[in-house]
């Protein structure tokens, strides 16, 4: 935009220059105020000069913050081996996809057969004592058994009974289907699987390692699902509020767009005086992973202020200004347009228009201002007023 302003303010130069140097050597221009621009009827013409009124417009109030895509707890998953063992074998890589169910490695470990005997040894035995239990019970009712008698028996029988379903629970941890545990398929060797789909953001195996049952071997993230954690300076976080829309775009990829709602923020201040808030991805396309860095501008309100079209407001001396028309008057036969430089301050920009806030004391009620051609005028205000011919 500054390439572009420089441009026009070289070439509103070469419109009003020529005019300029031959009224100066005439010697006949009379002294303006600081910041009164006189521009005769041509020069307006050929600079393309067009006026138009102040008025209040809607703008959206922008606030820049930084932070990272992630995904959501529900989304992540981190994938341990439940009773440690060596590693045997592992296809998987970082950034690879992968399924729900889908093997990351093979883990072998002798607790696995020993876990799967215990198993099958209580089975039977459960199973000798459920008839013993029944035939004992029926006894009993003919009176043949003592209560004393039955009561060992179903002692034994609940024992094994729960000590059965614990053994199941443990085998179903680790990936084996009891119903489907036989004598002849006892394995030392058990598949550990993806617990969700997405794409492994870390690998933290080999073959022939050894780990423990809390190591982590892989975290898997789904990417389906991403959401925005934001970074929000102490002083802004009242700006920031639930349903607030919001783009943003990666520094790897300037050009693609993505939007999204704020869905939560500033619940709680960090020791760096900085808050947390968070915002759910419209469409992420696949594109955007865990991890990233991103670039956001959130809409912190949409109010009426005094606004005038962003090509109205120039830059001079580090200062912002728009020109004020104070009308027309003829001067030596020729129709001259008086300029006035009003100094302001620049707000926020929204779809072509920028929020100006105007000395005090200054309505704005029926002024007309410069809406096309402010370069043009501020080459002749800074050619100090020498342009008017």
């Amino acid at each position: 935009m500054k390439k572009i302003s420089n441009i026009l303010f070289l070439a509103a130069a070469m419109i009003f220059a020529s005019c300029g140097s031959s009224e100066k050597e005439e010697g006949e221009h009379e002294v303006l105020g600081p910041n009164q621009i006189e521009v005769n009827a041509t020069q307006f013409k050929t600079a393309g000069i067009t006026l138009g009124k102040l008025q209040e417009r809607s703008i959206r109030s922008i606030l820049k913050v930084n932070g990272t895509v992630n995904a959501p707890p529900q989304n992540t998953a981190s994938v341990s081996a439940k009773l440690g063992g060596f590693v045997k074998s592992t296809g998987s890589v970082q950034g690879s996809p992968v399924q729900k169910g889908q093997t990351l490695a093979m883990i072998e470990n002798m607790a696995f057969i020993e876990l799967q005997q215990n198993y099958l040894e209580t089975k039977a035995r459960f199973a000798y004592a459920e008839i013993e239990y029944n035939r004992h019970r029926a006894l009993y009712k003919e009176n043949v058994y003592s209560e004393k008698n039955v009561q060992q028996v179903e002692t034994e029988y609940k024992t094994l009974k729960s000590q059965l379903k614990g053994l199941e629970e443990k085998l179903k941890m680790i990936g084996i289907a009891p119903s489907g545990l036989t004598e002849d398929n006892i394995t030392s060797v058990l598949p550990l699987t993806a617990p969700i789909s997405g794409y492994i953001q870390t690998v933290n195996v080999n073959i022939g390692k050894y780990v423990n049952p809390t190591d982590v071997l892989f975290e898997i993230v789904d990417s389906r699902n991403v959401i925005l954690e934001l970074t929000l300076f102490e002083k802004d976080i009242p700006m920031v509020a639930k349903g607030q829309r919001l783009t943003f775009r990666t520094p790897n990829d300037p050009g693609t767009i993505y939007e999204g709602v704020v869905y939560q923020a500033g619940q709680s201040l960090g020791p760096d005086k900085t808050a947390k808030a968070y915002a759910t991805i419209a469409s992420a396309g696949g594109k955007l992973l865990s991890g990233m860095y991103v670039n956001a501008e959130i809409e912190t309100a949409n109010r009426p202020v005094v606004a005038v079209p962003q090509e109205s407001v120039v830059t001079f001396d580090s200062a912002f200004y728009i020109f004020i028309h104070r009308g027309t008057r003829m001067e030596n036969g020729k129709q001259i347009h008086d300029f006035e430089a009003l100094r302001v301050t620049k707000g926020s920009t929204d779809n072509g228009f920028t929020e100006i806030t105007l000395p005090a004391g200054t309505k704005p009620v029926d002024l007309e201002i410069v809406v096309k051609g402010a370069y043009s005028v501020l080459s002749a205000w800074k050619n100090s007023g020498e342009m008017a011919c």
